[in-house]
């Protein structure tokens, strides 16, 4: 595997499992100090154990993206503990509200806009401010394929990850010029821990949705990570503003 993450520092949120692990794992392994964000101390603990003990460098720092402060601390531990930041994968999210939107009260709404919009706002005032003080950077926000589509009895996640893309291109705009490129990740299902526990808990369920992907499956974690990956080097230094699909033709019907 190459080095194009060496001398650079990442921080990740959700970073304990699924998407966010393999993002971490990877960019660990391509030379990056990796600065991981998660509320479990015991899984955040385990996951930096186990990339320092492959070679890697990495740190977590417990973090609930929907309390600024957390956020704020997260990359200011990527400053002191390495001394740059270079990279954000703002990845953390999921469905807190479910059915008809006039069945879902006030605080469902709140905690999805919280969680899946709000906090890569946390995430973006701050890290924007760290990468200008070190020559700039690239940012990706996870956006999910439902930043571009719509789904019935999730509407406060679909409003949240809608406003994502818009976050994302205003900020890009904001910043190309420093230069900090801003991009959204639009990826379909994956086969992670959060997958499995909800629809795809049953052969049926998984088969249901893999045929939503005209690829006629689910990503594996691995092959979002080498996409963000991407994203997050130099190799994709011509990229900023876009909301970009590793989706199986799932947005492409």
């Amino acid at each position: 595997m190459n080095a194009r993450f060496e001398s650079k520092v990442a921080v990740i949120t959700g970073a304990t499992s699924g998407v966010g692990a393999a993002v971490a794992r990877r960019i660990a392994a391509e030379g990056g100090a990796v600065v991981l964000g998660a509320r479990g101390k015991q899984a955040g603990d385990r996951m930096a154990e186990e990339i320092r003990s492959a070679g890697g460098r990495a740190l977590f720092v417990p973090t609930d993206v929907t309390v600024e402060a957390d956020v704020a601390r997260l990359t200011e531990a990527a400053v002191s503990e390495f001394g740059r930041l270079d990279a954000a994968f703002n990845n953390a999210g999921a469905v807190n509200a479910f059915g008809p939107v006039q069945d879902i009260d006030e605080s469902g709404w709140r905690a999805d806009l919280e969680l899946n919009l709000t906090s890569v706002y946390y995430g973006l005032r701050h890290q924007v401010p760290a990468m200008i003080a070190t020559g700039g950077g690239a940012i990706l926000n996870n956006a999910s394929n439902l930043g571009v589509v719509g789904m019935a009895s999730v509407a406060p996640y679909v409003a949240a990850k809608h406003g994502v893309i818009g976050l994302t291109r205003a900020v890009a705009l904001e910043n190309a010029d420093l230069p900090i490129r801003v991009n959204a990740l639009v990826s379909g299902a994956v086969d992670t821990p959060a997958f499995r526990n909800s629809m795809g808990a049953t052969p049926e369920g998984e088969a249901a949705i893999a045929a939503l992907h005209p690829l006629g499956r689910i990503a594996t974690p691995a092959e979002i990570a080498a996409f963000c990956a991407y994203l997050l080097s130099d190799e994709a230094s011509f990229i900023t503003g876009a909301a970009l699909a590793a989706d199986g033709g799932f947005t492409a019907r």
